[in-house]
């Protein structure tokens, strides 16, 4: 990664991009992943991760708001920010934080909505994305009723294919066989072996500082939109 430190002139958009000390912090998160370092760090973090990423949300809000009007754009940590702070109580891994940086937005209510646009920031690579993440029965519940019935289904076949076709690939496969209770000769059947349904795009970690990284994300979750639509009005 580069060390040379850029302040990009700000976008139509109104925002400048990351700037490269966020993922400089990030990557050194990795390397040093305990209290003791994130204390001494704390003043980059406020400055190089939360300040530009509250401005981030800010300004993604008023552009995807021009898109789905209800879109929920909080500028703040468990708002449409994600903690640094992972939690160690049921996992082996006892790494206290996380090395990248989660934001989404969502429609109406945040934990019971259908699909929401996300976004990952990390050392690796920028993940932009939308859809359906189960960790709900009720939801997962709705997500099969809606691919089985046959309206709904030849929907979202329809939206799967257009989106194959410009390389899209949807993920979310989780089951060997479909669920007790439904049939697979449906025109959506594929997806009751899912026990999520999304889409990923990944570029590489420095195009979170160019000036042009937030209307990028805008043009992926536009191009997602008829997913997420489907999945907002059938779940």
């Amino acid at each position: 990664m580069a060390k040379k430190k850029t302040t990009p002139k700000k976008s139509e958009a109104g925002y400048a991009g990351f700037p490269t000390e966020t993922l400089e912090f990030l990557c050194g998160l990795r390397a040093n992943n305990k209290k003791t370092w994130f204390d001494k760090h704390r003043s980059e973090y406020d400055n190089h991760l939360m300040g530009p990423a509250k401005e981030f949300v800010d300004a993604v809000g008023v552009k995807l708001k021009k898109i789905v009007p209800g879109i929920q754009a909080l500028p703040k940590v468990n708002g449409s920010i994600f903690r640094i702070n992972r939690d160690t109580r049921f996992s082996n891994d006892k790494r206290p934080y996380k090395d990248h940086l989660d934001m989404i937005f969502w429609e109406g209510d945040k934990k019971s909505t259908g699909s929401k646009m996300f976004l990952r920031i990390s050392p690796d690579k920028v993940y932009t994305g939308a859809g359906f993440h189960s960790g709900c029965p009720e939801l997962l519940k709705s997500f099969r009723v809606a691919v089985a019935d046959e309206q709904s289904g030849k929907e979202l076949a329809s939206i799967a294919k257009k989106l194959r076709k410009k390389g899209l690939e949807l993920q979310g496969q989780h089951y060997k066989r479909i669920p007790r209770g439904f049939s697979d000769d449906g025109p959506a059947g594929e997806f009751l072996l899912h026990d999520s349904l999304h889409i990923v795009t990944e570029t590489d970690p420095e195009t979170a500082c160019e000036s042009k990284f937030l209307d990028n994300c805008v043009k992926v979750w536009k191009g997602l939109m008829p997913l997420h639509r489907w999945l907002t009005d059938n779940l």
